[in-house]
């Protein structure tokens, strides 16, 4: 069969995936506003990370063994081959009266995420490249085959819109940010888990109320989500290998990582107020239900959670929200004025993040075995 008649939700391996989508790019047009999108770093946009993939290789799996077996053979069995694709259940958008305040950060959101799918595919599949231990190479090389799938799907719904993001693109010119390996591990077990929390939670609101699903992709969040659970789980085992990386001077690091993740979260998430208002969903409680549910699930691995029922970490967090937007305002309105005003949200966005990161937190003693299952 021509490659292009192919869907990348059939591809058995990333490399499949990829070719499919890279076939699609050339057969359809790729709006460049969508690439120059998913093109931007900032605090706030999905980054691609590279690191030292000879530690990556060195890995020793022997003190996790048959919680790892169990996990590839679960990856292995690929429940979601085949489901990543518009079917009879895929409803009509009409993108042309749509709303142009909630059209336009729907598009933000559609972007963003196939832009964060596509990250975690860029970083898995060059780890499987690299490498020569079969554990690790064969556990990425499940992930980033998942990942494609996602950013595929993604770009197909974009295409209603008259857009794609064109991945290609972003594997060759999008700016690579080096990342230790063990802040990998942090960064990547939190962004799937919260990934897993926000699906699911969004998914489960749905179910009940129907009349706000704003866009059919949301239909398909509960086994998306259930992938993003999966790939967590690989990212504890990988830190269950080696006991300092989650005690001694390492947990500063956690705590770094819950901090800038759950703040990240929570100011992207306030700037979408017409995508969250259309889905009848309260942002900020929204986003402290996410954070209650991640935090459960890090007791698997991490020996803390943030006590982010604290009200001085609420008041900080909605700090850290007034301050990045203040600094997006200032950005906007250039010359002088602007340069200060950049300069003093900035300050206050720091003073707030420090606020949040000092503020007491929950201690936790993980369990003996990490290996959780899907309960939301």
């Amino acid at each position: 069969m021509n490659i292009q008649n192919k869907h990348t939700a059939d591809a058995t391996s990333v490399e499949e995936g990829l070719a499919i989508a890279e076939a699609q790019d050339k057969a359809y047009f790729t709006d460049q506003m969508a690439t120059d999108t998913a093109m931007q770093n900032t605090l706030l946009t999905p980054r691609f990370y590279t690191t030292d993939f000879d530690e990556l290789d060195a890995i020793d799996v022997s003190a996790v063994r048959a919680e790892w077996d169990d996990l590839i053979k679960q990856m292995e069995s690929d429940p979601n081959k085949g489901h990543f694709r518009k079917n009879e259940d895929w409803d009509h958008v009409d993108w042309d009266t749509m709303d142009p305040q909630l059209k336009k950060e729907l598009i933000d959101f559609l972007i963003s995420s196939c832009t964060a799918e596509f990250s975690g595919c860029v970083l898995y599949k060059e780890m499987k490249r690299r490498g020569a231990n079969k554990d690790i190479t064969q556990l990425f090389q499940l992930m980033a085959r998942d990942e494609a799938r996602h950013a595929g799907f993604i770009n197909d719904a974009l295409r209603e819109a008259g857009l794609r993001v064109n991945l290609g693109f972003l594997t060759q010119k999008k700016k690579y940010t080096y990342f230790r390996p063990k802040f990998i591990y942090y960064a990547t077990y939190l962004s799937e888990k919260i990934g897993y929390a926000r699906y699911i939670t969004i998914f489960r609101h749905l179910e009940q109320h129907p009349e706000h699903r704003i866009h059919p992709i949301f239909k398909w969040f509960e086994e998306w989500c259930n992938d993003e659970f999966s790939h967590g789980e690989a990212f504890a085992l990988l830190m269950r290998t080696d006991p300092k990386l989650t005690s001694g001077g390492n947990v500063w690091w956690i705590r770094f990582f819950l901090t800038a993740v759950y703040g990240v979260m929570y100011v992207r998430d306030h700037a979408r107020p017409a995508f969250h208002e259309a889905l009848g969903i309260d942002i900020t409680e929204y986003d402290m239900e996410v954070f209650r549910k991640t935090s459960e699930m890090s007791k698997q691995i991490f020996p803390i959670t943030l006590d982010i029922d604290n009200p001085r970490w609420q008041r900080a967090v909605e700090r850290l929200r007034v301050a990045m937007f203040d600094m997006d305002t200032a950005k906007a309105t250039g010359g002088l004025g602007g340069f200060f005003g950049r300069i003093g949200a900035g300050t206050r966005a720091g003073l707030a993040f420090a606020t949040m990161y000092f503020t007491p937190v929950n201690k936790n003693t993980p369990p003996t075995s990490s290996r959780l299952v899907p309960a939301y």
